[in-house]
């Protein structure tokens, strides 16, 4: 029998920010491990912590960003656990009073697994949020056979817990909303959000009902999941699991379990564990603070969203919607788009098209990132001013730009006339057309009678006259003009 799975996820990002939250030490990642440390980090008696300003305002701005809201007055809390990880017994964090409150996460649909995205149960599904509250990350624990190692570089960075309602219904749900907040996230500026660093981990609860009337089952919470895949293929097992037991009358307790990607399975860890058991309390030494000023003063940056990006493009550029997704997943193509658009007297849909088929294609070629491509948008936008303008074809086109990535100094109109490029004047080209009609009759009565794919017969015969210099549209267009 299927069961009906509710899931909830806890995404924790480190804010991007040069100092940790509570001290000057330096976040910088792969130092030495143990050498960006002081008293406050370490936890060491008497060392008191000073609030990081700029990690506040950033969770506030991602806050706006996601349409929360925000209480009068936050404050900070005391989480008490102990653990290895963190030297003071406690974890400096926020309970009842967060930076923010509510708001949403838009599933956008390219951020679904490949294999599912035609079949999106709810296109357009906005997860509901429960909070985003800011606290101070842990050491990083390297496990080894015997013995651990413990590396307190990490601990103090400032660290956002994103933590949304029980309003996911699926691992692939779950696959889009965290691949959807950390594009979010990376586009506002407010974190780099990158899995392989452990700048982004996630928790997720899951549990299973039988019926929608049902309260919710008793649930599971998988710890630390750091890879889109390993949280889709987490939760997928855990509702098998869970469903399976069920079925053989095998109850469900609530605990904490971990994922062993590996094997594929996941292990319990504790059994039942909730806020109380924390026992939280209010920090002593950090007052709370007025949100109201620093939102304001947040505000002004607010950016335009990726799905509000996406829009303007489809609107302004006349591009498809799957076109404007992929440009607008990085907010730095986006803007390389944009300058080729605006600078290029080709339709904005062939520039778009250029960059996603062949910009992007020879950056993954030369193992290249965007901010390290040697072409400019200029460079880009005026290749397709000569397209459009019939000075080179789209085949020499094609040659000319993999040209300029190796030449990228060059103008490329004075690279087209190296490279042999220069079209023939347009009477070489008439008597070209002309003789490709009077060489193949047969041919011509047959475009005449209605067949016009051997248009594109003529066409080729008309390129090899000219020895490829001619525009095959232009010729195109001229013998339609000429036999129709």
């Amino acid at each position: 029998m299927s069961y009906i799975p509710t899931i909830g996820l806890e995404v924790h990002c480190q804010v991007k920010t040069n100092s940790k939250m509570f001290c000057a030490c330096p976040t910088s990642f792969g130092d030495e491990p143990n050498t960006n440390t002081c008293p406050t980090c370490l936890g060491l008696p008497g060392a008191l912590p000073v609030l990081n300003a700029y990690a506040i305002e950033q969770t506030l701005l991602a806050g706006l960003m996601l349409g929360c809201g925000s209480p009068e007055i936050s404050k900070w809390d005391r989480k008490n656990y102990f653990y290895p990880d963190m030297p003071k017994n406690y974890q400096t964090s926020q309970m009842d009073l967060p930076l923010c409150l509510g708001g949403g996460v838009p599933l956008y649909d390219h951020n679904y697994p490949k294999d599912h995205q035609k079949n999106i149960a709810r296109p357009g599904k906005v997860v509901k949020l429960n909070r985003i509250h800011l606290e101070e990350d842990v050491a990083k624990s390297t496990h080894q056979a015997s013995s651990s190692l413990i590396d307190f570089n990490r601990a103090g960075t400032p660290l956002m817990e994103i933590v949304s309602e029980p309003d996911i219904d699926s691992a692939e749900e779950a696959f889009a909303y965290v691949k959807t907040l950390q594009q979010i996230l990376i586009h506002g500026g407010i974190s780099d959000a990158d899995m392989e660093k452990g700048q982004l981990r996630c928790d997720v609860n899951i549990s299973v009902r039988k019926n929608p009337e049902d309260p919710l089952g008793e649930r599971t919470e998988l710890k630390n999941l750091n890879s889109f895949s390993a949280i889709r293929r987490a939760i997928v097992y855990e509702i098998n699991r869970q469903t399976e037991e069920l079925e053989q009358g095998i109850p469900q307790i609530q605990q904490t379990a971990r994922w062993d990607d590996d094997l594929g399975e996941s292990q319990p860890m504790r059994t039942k564990e909730d806020a109380h058991d924390y026992r939280y309390f209010p920090c002593p030494d950090l007052l709370p603070i007025h949100t109201a000023p620093l939102l304001e003063k947040v505000r002004p940056s607010l950016p335009e969203l990726p799905h509000d990006m996406a829009a303007r493009f489809v609107a302004d550029y006349k591009l498809t919607a799957y076109d404007a997704s992929v440009l607008t997943s990085d907010r730095a193509l986006a803007a390389y788009f944009e300058e080729v658009a605006k600078a290029t007297k080709a339709p904005a849909k062939k520039a778009a098209n250029w960059v996603i088929n062949n910009f992007l294609a020879l950056l993954k070629e030369n193992n290249t990132e965007l901010a390290d491509s040697p072409l400019t948008p200029s460079a880009i936008a005026s290749l397709l001013s000569l397209v459009e303008a019939g000075t080179v074809s789209n085949n020499q086109a094609k040659d000319l730009f993999a040209e300029l990535w190796n030449q990228p100094e060059k103008d490329p109109a004075a690279l087209a006339k190296e490279m042999g490029f220069e079209p023939a004047d347009n009477s070489a080209i008439e008597a070209f057309i002309d003789e490709a009609i009077a060489n193949n009759p047969a041919q011509v009565e047959e475009i005449k009678g209605g067949n016009e794919k051997l248009i594109n017969f003529l066409t080729g015969q008309v390129m090899k006259l000219s020895k490829g210099k001619a525009n095959p549209k232009l010729v195109t267009d001229e013998i339609r003009k000429k036999l129709l």
